[in-house]
Formats: structure tokens, sequence, C-alpha cells
């Protein structure tokens, strides 16, 4: 009947302490409604599950913060410093109204904010059992804080890191002409694991024509000699921070002419946008680096997408590294950098490493070769 997953230790208390005091400071006259996901994670250490069964963490505008969950799901949180971090535990059983709970320790809050993933099967009774305040979605109050890493989770991001790029280290062992993708992909995913992930989140073999799909996962297809391959992998490490690193393989000597010159193009263009990563630039700034190049060459419509994403507890998050985003890079931030050119029906290439914004800089985490990469 159990549904918990073994889990790792949470962050330090004093951290998670520091973290439910800033949240309330971001939501000021704002009650918080947390469901499981991500948010949860970050403020408690621990995801927990809801289900069917309501499981949130609720904060008053005034009063502590309350964990309402399911007896029967209790237990997953028992290891965590709740009565350190101040938070009451209110369990509840079948045949009671969590919502009622809910709306008693909100009060008569005007306006409340929900966690962004909450499912409709909780939300709309919330909704009922809260009819006179205003809801809100948490993501924009939650955000502010999660974009900002703080040491610790840094240090887990930069370890994500090396474990991904020991996976690509490794793609000599499975990458092969002869082989499919749908093999290839499942030595790959076996890999992640290995080298120290919880379990691989995506596995993408784009081989040939394929490669010139961004979000093509996996297929039958077998590769071939010529082909030019886009791995593109990642996932969580158990304490919940998440890799993602493409590197782009050729099979041989590229079988399409263009492959050679069109790939400098995108080396320097993922090369120029890293570079200009530091405080005080805005996200657009960044992807305008890596856009401007690749535009200057003719090749501007086959840059079809951001050049990056935020990265943390999730494998994508704020900030976004894309036009129209003004906001201004601060140091602790993390993302992406990954510009990729698809040629629809031939090929494709995307390199993508990810980094933390300095005081004074960038700092990747990750160092495999950004070559074209010869099997």
């Amino acid at each position: 009947m159990s549904r918990r997953n073994r889990q790792a230790p949470a962050p330090d208390a004093a951290v998670l302490r520091r973290r439910l005091e800033r949240v309330r400071e971001a939501a000021g006259t704002t009650g918080l409604v947390v469901s499981p996901g991500s948010d949860l994670t970050y403020l408690l250490g621990r995801v927990g599950g809801s289900h069917e069964r309501l499981t949130a963490l609720v904060l008053p505008v005034e009063g502590p913060p309350t964990l309402i969950v399911p007896e029967l799901e209790s237990p997953g949180f028992a290891d965590l410093p709740l009565a350190e971090l101040g938070v009451v535990v209110r369990t509840w059983v079948d045949g009671e109204d969590p919502y009622a709970a809910v709306a008693h320790l909100l009060g008569a809050a005007e306006r409340v904010a929900v966690s962004d993933a909450t499912p409709a099967l909780h939300l709309l009774p919330l909704r009922d059992a809260l009819p006179d305040a205003e809801q809100v979605l948490a993501g924009p109050i939650v955000r502010e804080l999660r974009m900002r890493k703080d040491a610790a989770e840094i240090e887990a991001l930069r370890a994500a890191g090396a474990a991904i790029d020991r996976v690509h280290a490794r793609m000599g062992e499975w990458l092969r002409t002869g082989r499919t993708e749908d093999e290839v992909g499942a030595d790959i995913a076996a890999a992640i694991v290995e080298e120290g992930h919880a379990r691989a989140d995506f596995v993408i073999v784009g081989s040939g024509p394929n490669g010139a799909s961004p979000h093509h996962s996996l297929s039958a297809r077998v590769i071939e000699e010529g082909d030019v391959v886009v791995i593109d992998i990642g996932g969580p490490t158990p304490d919940g921070y998440c890799s993602d690193s493409t590197r782009t393989y050729s099979m041989g000597e590229p079988r399409d002419p263009d492959v050679i010159a069109t790939y400098a193009v995108l080396q320097e263009a993922q090369a120029a946008a890293v570079s200009g990563v530091r405080p005080g630039v805005t996200a657009e700034s960044v992807d305008a680096a890596a856009r401007d190049i690749i535009a200057a060459t003719g090749l501007g419509d086959r840059f079809i997408h951001r050049t990056g994403h935020g990265i943390g507890l999730d494998v994508h998050e704020e900030p976004y590294i894309v036009t129209g985003n003004t906001l201004l890079l601060e140091a602790g931030m993390v993302f992406s950098v990954e510009p990729g050119i698809y040629v629809p029906g031939r090929w494709g290439a995307r390199i993508e490493d990810i980094v933390v914004v300095t005081d004074d800089g960038v700092d990747p985490l990750n160092h495999r070769p950004h070559d074209l990469l010869r099997l």
C-alpha cells in the first residue's frame, strides 16, 4: 500500500528555517498553500505525496506553518526536523474534511496563493472552502527565492553536472553504428543511475534526421555511418537536484557536407553566450549573444528554441534565457546555455552546459569537450 520511495536526507534545519522565513516575508499578507512537488521539497526537504488525499503545507499570514497530512502518509515526514522548524503537524483520516482545516488555518485571508502544480482534484475543493478569498498562483512568490541558489544547492548541482559528464565520457561504450536509438538509450539510462543519479528523467538520442527535432526521444532507427547524433540526457540525483547536458557526436566523417562549418558556428555561439553571463546583464542578452551569431550566418531560422532554462529541483525552472526576458541576472542563478541548429530532414546539433552566475562572471558546471565528437 505504501507509495513512498527511499528519500535522501533533508537539508540542514537552519537552511530550511531560513527558506520558510523568506517565503513568508515574500508572501506578505497572502496566505500560502504548498502542495507536494518541488516547492514543498524546497521548503521542507521532502516531496511527500497527495494522490487522492490532500497533503499541503499551509503558511497563514499569522500563526505557525502547519503541515496538513493524511495520517497514513505521515511516517514519510517523520525524519524531518519539523518541530525545530516550528512546523505544526495536523494529521487527518478518511472521513474528515482536510479542506475545512486549511480554511480554518487561513482564517479570513483575503488572498491565498496555491502551488502551481496543485491538482484540480484538490484545487477545486480548496476554492469551495475559501469562497471569499482571491486565489492566485504561488509560483511568482516561491520562484523569486528558488532561482537564487544558496551554496549548498550550487554544490548539489555541481555534483549532478559531474555525474552527467561521466555518462557523456562513456558514450563510446554504447553509441555505435548498427545499433538502434532505443538500444543506445537503454544503456545510457542505466549508466545515468550507475554514475550517481536517482533515475534518468530523459534520454534523447537523435540520430541523422531525428536530430533535427529538439525534443525527439528514442526510436527504432538504426544509427548509420556518417550520422550526426544529438545526445541530451539528465535526471535528479538522490538529493533532488537535476542534471541536463547535451553533446553532439558524429559516427565517423559526417555525411552532410555542411556539418563541419555549421557546427563551428554553433560552437562559437554557445561560447559567446556563456562568456556573456555575469551579474547585471539581462537574461535576454545571453540569448542574443548566441542568436546573433547564428543569425549572422543566415541560419537564424534553424535555431528554434530559447537559449536556456533555469535548473534546480526541477529540470526546467526560472530563469528562462529567452528573448523578452529583461530579468537582471544575479549571483546564484543557475541555468542552461544550449543553442542548437536544426536542418529538417537531415541533421541537427546542440551544445548544452549548466552555468552558475558568480559574483563577477560565470562558472560552468559541465566540462566535457564542445567539439563535434567523432566515434
